[in-house]
């Protein structure tokens, strides 16, 4: 059906920073619709979403593959509630990713940068024959940070990579 026809749902809580939307319109200009919007029939007729809201807002005037549920009001909000958080949870297997990363092209830049971001730089460790400089010698530029606590790593990955899509220079840490 045409995305336009779905109704967003006025409790999603989820937002799409620019590099998302950037790299969304980058995979589907290169791979197009690989997935379902989810939504469930309202009492009206109409089609609320459920799952999908970038991608229908996106592609408006585009024919969407879209399964409709048999939901009621709190399996749908149960569902809106958890459906990103439990793909969120999945960890990654980093040399499985690496070795898929090789056969992965694109020519589109915000696609280009969420890949290149999905595989973190491990810090070089000081070699053993490097000098320890003494705290007199070490000069600390001054810097202005933020530290943001997360409920778990997949909170801690997905807040990285929007800080990081915004173009800020991020780490991530565990204490």
């Amino acid at each position: 059906m045409k995305a336009s026809a779905l109704r967003p749902n006025p409790r999603n809580w989820r937002t799409h920073p620019p590099a998302q939307r950037n790299a969304l319109r980058g995979v589907l200009a290169e791979v197009g619709y690989a997935g379902a919007l989810l939504a469930r029939e309202l009492p009206d007729g109409s089609l609320e979403l459920i799952d999908g809201h970038l991608r229908a807002e996106t592609t408006p005037e585009m024919e969407v593959p879209v399964l409709i549920l048999d939901l009621n009001d709190g399996e749908a909000a149960k569902l809106l509630a958890l459906h990103d958080p439990l793909a969120g949870m999945a960890e990654a297997d980093d040399e499985a990713l690496a070795d898929l990363m090789t056969q992965v092209d694109t020519e589109n830049d915000a696609v280009r940068a969420l890949l290149d971001g999905m595989i973190a730089e491990p810090e070089p460790l000081p070699s053993e024959d490097s000098e320890a400089a003494s705290p007199g010698d070490v000069d600390i530029p001054e810097a202005f940070q933020v530290v943001v606590q997360c409920r778990d790593e997949s909170e801690q990955r997905a807040v990285f990579e929007r800080l990081s899509g915004e173009g800020y220079k991020c780490k991530l840490l565990m204490l």
